[in-house]
């Protein structure tokens, strides 16, 4: 579940629980491009205030129109059992919208929906658990359960079942400057961060807010951590007593990226010290990444805090990247380029003005 969710349903929360009027819009189809996917949501106040997407903005621009006091003088946002509206059905709403070319969606507007499941809903987000939703289309009246495994959106017409939470999360093994700017980058992209750093000159100098610290051992503080299958774990300490540990348990979690930074030559090293010490294979470290991140020739840590960020963000949307992106094999075909640059170089000879003025 994305930070923009979690947004959307506090919003709508404090909103009705104040006694404001106010809709949930969640994209529940789509047909052919479409420019958000099924589940996104949208909440929008009487006063025409909203948060979250269901498009690109035209639709919400509608909406708007359409459920809030305006020029026209319609009646706001009035009780009512859910609507099913459609965008994009003919070439000329798809381009008034802005909707890709052949693109249409479906929304299922809920109006006013109730403040107390609301805030039941949202404070099991909080607490980090998975929440079936399931909307009665015909009288709004929504129900939640705790669910053991996330499941695509479900909608036949007349129930819509929505599997919401948890949100991601990061663990980073490490709390250096790297760290700090890929922990930036993470919380803009809706991860809740943790950090963790034994050493005390480290963690004491941390500086991103919003970011939980822990001192514990790394191994100690994956496991504490309770990785899913929506949490990453990054080592970023290019110490092997603390990212090794770390990467032990993690590759054993159901984390969906696990990764370390370093040379090509210290990620070899690193696999073979756990499959010769500690009984690891090539399959059971399969899922470990490294050198991490998309090749974009970076050198300072921010730049690097980029790839690795892109390339966590390629992996949790499940985008398949060619491997010359990598940049363990973009690295390994520039020093075969470099190499043979060299081999072909040839070094002029010096010749001293002294030697020069003796040739014929």
């Amino acid at each position: 579940m994305d930070n923009i969710d979690v947004l959307v349903l506090k919003a709508l929360r404090d909103w009705r629980s104040a006694g404001q009027r106010a809709l949930l819009a969640t994209v529940v189809r789509t047909w052919g491009s479409s420019p958000r996917p099924v589940g996104s949501m949208m909440a929008l106040r009487e006063d025409g205030r909203a948060i979250g997407s269901v498009s690109g903005g035209c639709i919400e621009d509608d909406l708007i129109a359409r459920h809030t006091h305006s020029l026209n003088q319609n009646q706001g946002i009035t009780d009512g059992p859910p609507q099913l509206v459609r965008y994009g059905v003919s070439a000329d709403e798809a381009h008034r919208f802005g909707l890709p070319c052949g693109g249409t969606l479906e929304l299922l507007l809920e109006f006013n929906p109730d403040a107390a499941s609301l805030q039941e809903l949202v404070t099991q987000l909080e607490a980090g658990s998975l929440v079936k939703r399931s909307v009665n289309c015909a009288t709004g009246q929504a129900s939640l359960q705790v669910a053991e495994q996330p499941d695509a959106l479900e909608f036949d017409g007349h129930t819509l079942i929505n599997h919401l939470g948890p949100g991601y999360r990061m663990l980073l093994i490490g709390a250096g400057a790297l760290a700090e700017y890929l922990a930036t980058m993470a919380l803009f992209n809706g991860f809740t961060v943790t950090v963790c750093d034994p050493r005390e000159e480290y963690i004491g100098s941390w500086s991103v807010p919003q970011v939980s610290k822990v001192m514990d051992m790394p191994d100690d503080a994956v496991t504490a951590f309770k990785p899913d299958a929506r949490s990453c774990i990054v080592a970023l300490t290019h110490d092997p007593k603390l990212d090794d540990l770390a990467l032990l348990e993690a590759v054993q979690s159901a984390a969906f990226y696990v990764g370390a930074i370093g040379s090509r030559r210290n990620n070899h090293a690193r696999r073979e010290r756990m499959m010769e010490h500690f009984g690891e294979t090539e399959e059971s470290l399969a899922k470990l990444r490294g050198p991490i991140g998309l090749y974009i020739g970076s050198k300072t840590p921010a730049e690097i805090a980029v790839s690795v960020m892109a390339e966590i963000l390629a992996v949790k949307n499940a985008v398949p990247l060619p491997q010359a992106m990598s940049v363990e094999v973009a690295k390994h075909e520039q020093d075969i380029v470099m190499s043979e640059a060299s081999t072909h170089c040839a070094i002029p000879e010096i010749v001293s003005p002294a030697s020069a003025a003796k040739q014929p």
